[in-house]
């Protein structure tokens, strides 16, 4: 698991520039947070909805992946249910269902006081054979 945590800490720019870290790994699960700063901000003065979304996304895409098999989001669904303004969000991915081809995954979203702020549920395509490959490889 060690090996998928450094893969994604060090390939995932998207979710480093977003100030993502990804606390834990195991096989179908992922945790990962994300302290509040002024660029999460949407016009509103609430954490931007695509803020929530790429922190989910991002514990979405290490859960599915964490079987060493290449998994990419086919389709993917949030609904928000709690504004944020201020601390750290926190975000869990639990493997559902796995087959051969397709995977899926819940998401929650959560804030300092364990509130719901988000709820995400992802298919995956699942690459057989191919396994994780740098970015340069690809």
């Amino acid at each position: 698991m060690q090996e998928i945590k450094q893969f994604f800490s060090d390939q995932d720019l998207f979710a480093r520039h977003s100030g993502i870290e990804l606390l834990e790994v195991a096989p179908g699960r992922a945790r990962a947070i994300m302290k509040v700063a002024p660029y999460h901000f949407n016009g509103a003065g609430t954490v931007h909805g695509g803020a929530i979304f790429t922190l989910a996304d991002f514990v979405f895409a290490v859960a599915s992946n964490s079987h060493g098999t290449l998994s990419m989001g086919i389709n993917t669904t949030v609904s928000f249910v709690k504004s944020v303004t201020k601390g750290t969000l926190h975000a869990e991915a639990r493997e559902e269902s796995i087959g051969a081809k397709l995977a899926t995954y819940s998401v929650h979203v959560t804030d300092d006081d364990n509130d719901v702020v988000a709820i995400f549920q992802g298919m995956v395509y699942r690459k057989k054979g191919i396994g994780l490959q740098p970015r340069d490889a690809v």
